[in-house]
């Protein structure tokens, strides 16, 4: 084999795996961004956080055993969190209990979005140094969770909610 033929196989093995990866993308059957998770069926990490809006507070997971709830991860510096926000304000009108946790954020910016696009949040979790973040296994924003009556995490969905995303994934769990 002549030694200027390596190169060009090795490219074209190369080009014919990225196409089909670009392919199975394309089809819906791969998604990059789609890391699964083990907390799948296993009970929501029991965080404790300061309350955004009454630092005299705090947020727990266990305070809301007993009904399906959304916890949902997010942030001003996320363009997305901002793109799903009108979402999570018709959800929440909807009377969907969805507890947020405001993620390596400035307190001050938070409160001002809430103030200034709603707060779709029962209440909201102040978590600057990502410590129940980082039991959740979030490694961006916008995730949001389904979590069960019995406090079981039935879903994990990363990027914005909307209609589609809801229909499709959460929906059920709240008939």
């Amino acid at each position: 084999m002549n030694k200027a033929a390596i190169p060009l196989i090795v490219f074209l093995l190369m080009a014919g795996l990225f196409l089909f990866v670009l392919q199975k993308i394309n089809t819906g059957e791969y998604d990059p961004r789609d890391i699964p998770t083990e907390l799948i069926d296993q009970k929501v990490p029991d965080f404790e956080l300061v309350n955004l809006l009454d630092t005299n507070d705090t947020v727990k997971a266990s305070d809301y055993l007993g009904k399906p709830w959304l916890l949902n991860v997010w942030g001003t510096w996320c363009a997305q969190c901002w793109k799903e926000h009108p979402y999570l304000m018709f959800l929440s009108r909807q009377d969907v209990p969805i507890v947020g946790i405001n993620w390596r954020d400035d307190m001050a910016e938070a409160r001002a979005m809430l103030k200034s696009e709603g707060n779709p949040f029962v209440e909201t979790g102040f978590d600057p140094q990502s410590d129940a973040v980082m039991e959740l296994g979030v490694y961006g924003a916008p995730e949001t969770f389904l979590v069960d009556a019995q406090g079981m995490i039935k879903i994990k969905h990363k990027g914005a909610m909307s209609p589609q995303v809801w229909e499709e994934k959460f929906q059920p769990f709240f008939k």
